[in-house]
């Protein structure tokens, strides 16, 4: 007879697998404990919904000597207004780009929440946040801007209260008259009067699309800050409101070629010598902590702007030619100059244009180089186990099809790479490009800090036009000011920052910056680094920067792009670095006769005779283990070369000396390797 056998026992309740359970089960307890408790503390602190605000405090912006500069005011400019008299496109286009499920959720949306970590995950498509309307409507009324756990809850816990209370359509206009749109102006109404002048329901459907764009970064997207990308966000909600059936694909196409109808009595940069760079700041401050916490939570900014040299830097930049008034009553060209200390990356001065308009030229505007990028070229060379005195022949070159070609179309036969440098000569400059490779040459900008330029994809800016400046994008002179402070730190560079350091209302410190040094990175030897100095030495000494020439020891290099739309000179003295640029907004009018050596150049020398007053004047040190590279004269300059520019007179800053600096492109034959040149062969 069969007996089924016992399963056998454990030995022991408390084996492995056992004890491993109760580990478990205990540590799930105490974290469900301590979650409870943490949530209950948060609900124990929230501030009541009838409680309209807390009270407002302007923040103040200082200098880096602890000067105040300017207060940001909390003064808020809002005209409330009835949500039966928003248009629906308006209503629509706020929910489209902001909380697409507003109607369906309960204040809190766990399926916007995933979809929001998806999309940002797959970098597709408009990354809406997690926060409902309800939530963020929470945050801007009750709460700081503080990024914590504890606020987090406490929003989701008041958006909860709030849909309670409320109707949807309630908790839509307080949300509409709540937001801050830019340009001091806060709720809906406000906003159409301010950019429009309008009032709200005589708004078109893509001012509609633009005005619910802005919440998102009400400084950066405003139109009269940054029209180009107020624009492309437009495009963005219009894309979302076709995409959820609030409009169709047709009206949606419409409205992107609608005019904004901007209002012509918009609020334009004050006379501020510090406007710039104001602006500057406020946007990083915003873009971190959020627009109320700039102007209503009593911050303490400390910047690294320095007065003086700012007062300096707007002084020299009234040297800008006048050409023509552009449609949007612009006087053309416009400039910018960023000037930063190379050891701390600290932003000393910025000038962003004429202060006509709120556009800021030093840190958003990407303009095309030209040969102001050819150091980049020359660094690589050197890392290649060249030196600032391998020879190389200036003679003609070609490559599939493409000959470069120096501004004169003569060629100086042989000849150094300081010399070369000094005289800006294209050939060169392209056969070390492909000497040492392209890739090469792109990384060393990119560790010197330059972000714009595209090294993927069709155009991208691997290939030899690059060495020339002929580039896909451009750079802009915040970046380059930057990447040329690290041949003054000795191959060390330091990112940029505008902000020391940023205290509450109570005084805590939430963010310093004092030690930015730790951002620093090291991208060449000292070695190379001081022979890039010496080089860049000899264009303000006998080469296409004379006109820069300060009577103390400084290095630079000009840059002039293809019919002379863009110039530039960018330089540096042991202590400050100095980017100076000029240029037609629109990148299609031509400056005339003026190179980079011309008034970009004298711009700087002017900035910079003043910027250096007071210092102890001091030459680049030279590292341990080698000799001072001794300058060359002019008159040795010319006996070992024949080019003809050389031939005229280096040392009148007002003649074609200049032309070694312009760009000569009418008869390039491009490549397939050079489909991103840019038609910007420099210098």
């Amino acid at each position: 007879m069969y007996t089924p056998r016992r399963r056998a026992k454990h030995a022991k309740h408390g084996g492995p697998l056992h004890r491993f359970r109760m580990l478990i089960v205990l540590l799930i307890v105490v974290m469900a404990g301590l979650g409870f408790g943490y949530i209950f503390a948060a609900y124990q602190t929230l501030p009541p919904v009838s409680n309209n605000m807390r009270p407002a405090v302007s923040s103040q912006v200082f200098d880096r000597h602890g000067r105040l500069i300017t207060t940001l005011h909390s003064d808020q400019n809002r005209l409330p207004i009835d949500i039966n008299k928003v248009p629906q496109n308006l209503q629509n286009a706020f929910i489209a780009a902001e909380d697409n499920r507003f109607y369906d959720h309960i204040g809190i949306d766990p399926i916007g929440i995933l979809r929001a970590i998806v999309t940002n995950l797959t970098n597709h498509g408009i990354a809406q946040g997690g926060s409902t309307i309800t939530q963020q409507l929470a945050k801007n009324a009750f709460l700081s801007q503080e990024q914590t756990l504890k606020r987090k809850v406490q929003e989701a816990m008041l958006a909860l209260e709030i849909e309670h209370k409320y109707s949807k359509k309630e908790i839509l206009e307080m949300y509409m008259n709540q937001i801050y749109f830019g340009q001091g102006a806060y709720g809906i109404q406000t906003a159409a009067k301010t950019y429009f002048n309008k009032d709200v329901d005589q708004l078109s459907l893509t001012q509609c699309a633009m005005l619910a764009g802005l919440p998102k970064s009400p400084n950066y997207y405003s139109p009269f800050n940054n029209l180009k990308e107020a624009e492309a966000r437009k495009n963005v909600v219009l894309d979302q409101m076709a995409k959820y059936g609030y409009i169709t694909t047709a009206q949606a196409e419409e409205a992107k070629k609608a005019s904004l109808e901007l209002s012509q009595n918009k609020q334009t940069a004050a006379n501020s010598e510090t406007e710039s760079f104001i602006d500057y700041v406020s946007q990083q401050v915003a873009a971190k902590y959020g627009d109320d916490a700039l102007y209503k939570e009593g911050l303490k900014i400390y910047t690294t702007l320095d007065t003086e040299k700012q007062h300096a830097a707007v002084k020299a930049m009234r040297d800008l030619p006048d050409n023509y008034t552009d449609a949007n009553g612009l006087t053309q060209p416009q400039g910018a100059l960023v000037s930063i200390d190379p050891q701390t990356g600290y932003i000393l001065a910025m000038v962003g244009g004429r202060g006509q308009d709120s556009f800021n030229r030093a840190s958003m505007a990407v303009r095309q180089p030209g040969s102001a990028f050819k150091p980049f070229v020359y660094l690589t060379a050197l890392q290649d186990d060249m030196t600032p005195d391998s020879t190389m022949e200036d003679k003609k070159v070609s490559y599939g099809g493409w000959s470069p070609q120096n501004s004169e179309k003569s060629y100086g036969g042989t000849m150094t790479l300081r010399q070369a440098l000094a005289l800006s000569v294209n050939t060169i400059a392209v056969q070390l490009a492909d000497k040492v490779g392209t890739e090469k040459i792109i990384n060393n900008a990119k560790k010197m800090g330059i972000t714009t330029l595209v090294d993927k994809g069709s155009p991208n800016d691997n290939n030899l036009a690059m060495a020339l400046g002929g580039l896909t994008r451009g750079v802009t002179p915040l970046e380059m000011a930057s990447a040329y402070g690290t041949f003054a730190n000795k191959g060390v560079h330091v990112k940029p920052t505008a902000i020391i350091k940023i205290l509450d209302r109570n005084g805590n410190v939430i963010e310093d910056n004092s030690n930015n040094k730790a951002d620093a990175t090291r991208v060449m030897s000292e070695r190379e680094a001081y022979e890039m100095t010496s080089m860049l030495e000899g264009v303000i000494d006998h080469g296409t920067g004379t006109a820069a020439a300060i009577g103390q020891p400084a290095a630079g290099k000009t840059g002039t792009t293809d019919d002379n739309k863009d110039a530039w000179f960018v330089g540096y003295t042991p202590t400050i670095v100095t980017a100076v640029w000029i240029g037609d907004d629109t990148g299609s009018h031509s400056l005339g006769e003026v190179y980079g050596g011309t008034i970009p150049a004298r711009i700087w020398h002017d900035y910079m005779v003043s910027a250096v007053d007071g210092e102890s004047t001091k030459d680049f040190s030279v590292p341990e283990g080698m000799a001072r590279q001794a300058r060359q004269t002019v008159s040795e300059q010319k006996t070992t070369t024949t080019t003809k520019t050389q031939k005229e007179t280096p040392n009148k800053t007002e003649t074609k000396t200049a032309d070694t600096d312009k760009t000569d492109t009418s008869d390039t034959q491009r490549s397939k390797s050079q489909q991103a040149d840019k038609n910007n062969k420099a210098q």
